[in-house]
């Protein structure tokens, strides 16, 4: 690997994450601070660290390779994630924040649900984390290909080197730091990451003589670029939009919410998270539309963009740019997969410590046991996540699609409507659970219609949860009274003092 500004930025940044991993072990006394933070996290870290963990190295890799394939019309995809992203803010935030603490203190999703429901036996808990770590350590592999795919284009070294490194400095700083440290370094990921859409199709665009010259040279090579429906479906515009359905099951997503130190910061988080969101998407998508434009007139740059598309911020970067801005900008991709993969990897960790391991095999376990075994399940789910990436053909959007899908359709509504529906019950959201994810991977298997399996997989599993809510054993008096409560607390604004 050669010694140049691009390679001595990317290592400042690697130091600079895992300083901040020393600092957050510094403030992690306890389980509750390694899997949650204790929750205390605030209005800014909250929306920025949504925002980060959401946006993986797809959004620097992933959709603008779409975009510059196929135009404008994949833009139909961050529609989606916008109006996903706000709803789910809106009907899931506050809701889930209290409920949780309500429910026992849980500490994730399997924990909620098995308080939400009173599953003395567990038996939710088992097939909640059973579900995550399948789609999390698949969707772990998709981080792991984009960081590969990094090191490999920007140092000139071998797939396979290139993983192990991508993937080492992530591991570093959840292993010391837990979910501090995942969510501070997500605040000041989430920051380059936003610069560097914003910067990027601006110097692209200037290069090109301008906004209206580039559009007329974008129009010259292929006046369909411009197209919101070019090559579109009403099925396959449906299926781009319901991207947007997989942010109310999204594990490293919903924990965000409960580490909130209140409901009282969510509006703003809110408001925060959407604006970053809308900036970083429309310059992921411009990047791409944009750098169509720039390859058609200088072909010889752009040889390894036509043979993956997916590199197209990576290799405009390189030359667009001095080797020192070229650096941090490129950073922001180290980023994007570095914040998404922490918290992945600390969620598949807490679930396999906390519902496994505490709840089964050793309930009386100590604190510092408890957070070393975590970190141990950290290196483990890293090991599993690495063999899927091992391939050198593996697509960043591929592996994230099948995923999102997964944990949207099995998680998605179990969640909404454990928060608004009074009469839910143990086996509705077990039916819901497992019809969403069983729906998932038959669907993808076999593609019927082109739809999106999030699709029928969320439909099923909504279906399912009335039907074996309605038939089944009535919700217990007790279940019904915190549910009333919990409304009561988010109608009034207010945490609900326990």
């Amino acid at each position: 690997m050669s010694f140049n500004p691009i390679a001595i930025t990317f290592c400042g940044y690697l130091l600079l994450m895992v300083a901040i991993g020393f600092i957050a072990w510094h403030y992690t006394r306890d389980f509750n601070d390694y899997v949650l933070g204790g929750r205390r996290l605030g209005g800014l870290v909250t929306a920025l660290s949504v925002g980060a963990s959401d946006m993986s190295g797809w959004l620097l890799m992933g959709l603008p390779g779409a975009v510059f394939l196929s135009g404008i019309s994949e833009s139909w995809l961050a529609i989606g994630l916008c109006i996903g992203s706000l709803t789910n803010w809106q009907i899931v935030a506050a809701r889930l924040r209290v409920y949780t603490e309500r429910c026992k203190n849980a500490l994730t999703l399997p924990d909620y649900l098995s308080h939400r429901f009173d599953d003395d036996k567990r038996v939710l808990s088992i097939i909640c984390a059973i579900v995550i770590l399948i789609f999390f350590t698949i969707y772990s592999a998709s981080g792991m290909v984009a960081g590969a795919r990094l090191f490999e284009s920007t140092f000139d070294m071998d797939y396979s080197t290139a993983l192990w490194i991508g993937a080492a400095a992530t591991i570093l700083y959840v292993f010391i730091g837990g979910f501090l440290a995942v969510s501070w370094t997500d605040t000041v990921q989430a920051a380059m990451m936003c610069v560097a859409l914003v910067v990027t199709p601006i110097v692209v665009m200037n290069e090109l003589g301008g906004f209206s010259e580039t559009i007329g040279k974008v129009s010259a090579i292929d006046v369909s670029m411009l197209d919101m429906f070019k090559g579109q479906t009403a099925v396959g515009i449906a299926s781009l939009l319901a991207w947007g359905l997989g942010y109310f099951g999204q594990p490293h997503l919903l924990v965000r919410f409960m580490a909130t130190k209140s409901i009282k910061v969510i509006p703003t988080a809110c408001r925060t998270s959407i604006i970053w969101m809308v900036f970083c998407l429309a310059g992921a998508v411009s990047v791409g539309f944009f750098g169509c434009a720039y390859f058609a007139e200088h072909i010889t740059q752009g040889t390894s963009v036509i043979a993956n598309p997916e590199l197209v911020f990576i290799v405009l970067t390189q030359v667009l740019f001095n080797p020192w801005i070229a650096g941090i900008l490129m950073s922001a991709i180290l980023a994007a997969v570095m914040s998404t993969l922490s918290c992945q990897l600390l969620v598949c960790s807490s679930t396999l410590t906390e519902d496994f391991y505490r709840a089964f095999i050793r309930p009386q376990a100590s604190t510092r046991e408890l957070i070393w075994f975590g970190r141990l399940m950290v290196l483990m789910v890293s090991l599993v996540a690495i063999f899927i990436a091992m391939d050198p053909q593996s697509k960043v959007l591929g592996l994230v699609s099948y995923a999102w899908a997964g944990f949207g359709a099995s998680f998605g509504p179990v969640i909404i409507m454990s928060l608004w529906w009074k009469k839910m019950t143990k086996n509705g959201a077990l039916a819901g659970m497992v019809t969403g994810a069983v729906t998932v991977i038959v669907w993808n298997t076999f593609g019927w219609f082109g739809l999106y399996e999030i699709i029928p997989g969320f439909i099923f599993a909504l279906a399912a949860i009335v039907i074996f809510s309605l038939i089944g054993q009535k919700p217990s008096q007790a279940m019904k009274d915190i549910f009333d409560e919990v409304q009561e607390s988010v109608r009034r604004g207010r945490d609900l003092t326990i």
